[in-house]
């Protein structure tokens, strides 16, 4: 949405690049995710459309064409950057034809007819006004079929208990065991406290649900990052 915060400085010309192979040694926990969600989109039709927000360079859809060779993905992402990495290996991997790239935010793609389903994977995180959030999941709703399924993720936790501050020292120091520059891990906490609305999960689903989806399923949990499967209600009011 245009209201969005600005991006992360990881998200710029000078980081895209290397972004995929920066976080390469934390690719299981991406992998998980996409397990869960090529098995939760199991039953959408052969020539399914798949609308994905923040795509950045593609994961998501490189799985998930492979998966289902006959899907037709519609690529939203507003860092320019990002969505040039994405491009250079669609084409490599052969499913340009298979992908609509928009660069910018969801509010300013054109009028499509309805997605089979959604992904927005580490996306609303960024939003840190709630309604804006909200606004933001409506947003994807009302692109969706009814009972259209969505697979999204965000770092989640209740920062201000003990088990949240465990989680987030347990995830700072996963970053460092991976061989994470200590520059690199600082830039990151300081995005975190600046950029990063890190909500504990119960908050998280009540803003799904706000934005028009039936109650959403904690379906993944790997330390900060938690995912959800939730489903378009029947009307969005």
């Amino acid at each position: 949405m245009s209201s969005l915060p600005r991006l992360p400085a990881f998200f710029d010309k000078d980081q895209a690049s290397t972004y995929d192979e920066r976080f390469a040694k934390l690719v299981a926990m991406r992998d998980a995710i996409h397990l869960i969600m090529g098995s939760a989109f199991a039953d959408l039709p052969a020539n399914a459309r798949i609308l994905c927000v923040g795509a950045g360079t593609g994961a998501e859809v490189f799985y998930l064409s492979r998966k289902y060779p006959g899907w037709h993905f519609t690529a939203v992402e507003p860092a320019a950057a990002m969505l040039d990495v994405f491009r250079r290996r669609a084409a490599e991997e052969g499913i340009s034809e298979r992908c609509s790239f928009h660069e910018g935010y969801l509010d300013s793609l054109p009028p499509t007819d309805e997605f089979d389903a959604a992904t927005s994977i580490l996306v609303s995180q960024f939003i840190l006004d709630p309604e804006v959030r909200r606004e933001f999941f409506e947003g994807i709703a009302t692109r969706l079929k009814p009972g259209g399924p969505l697979l999204s993720a965000d770092l989640s936790t209740h920062l201000a208990s003990n088990e949240g501050q465990g989680v987030f020292n347990l995830w700072l120091g996963m970053l460092a065991s991976s061989a994470m520059p200590a520059e690199q891990i600082a830039q990151m906490r300081a995005a975190y406290e600046r950029d990063v609305a890190i909500l504990p999960p119960g908050e998280v689903e009540a803003i799904i649900m706000a934005g028009g989806f039936g109650q959403p399923l904690r379906i993944l949990q790997t330390l900060l990052i938690r995912a959800w499967f939730a489903r378009r209600a029947e009307s969005i009011s």
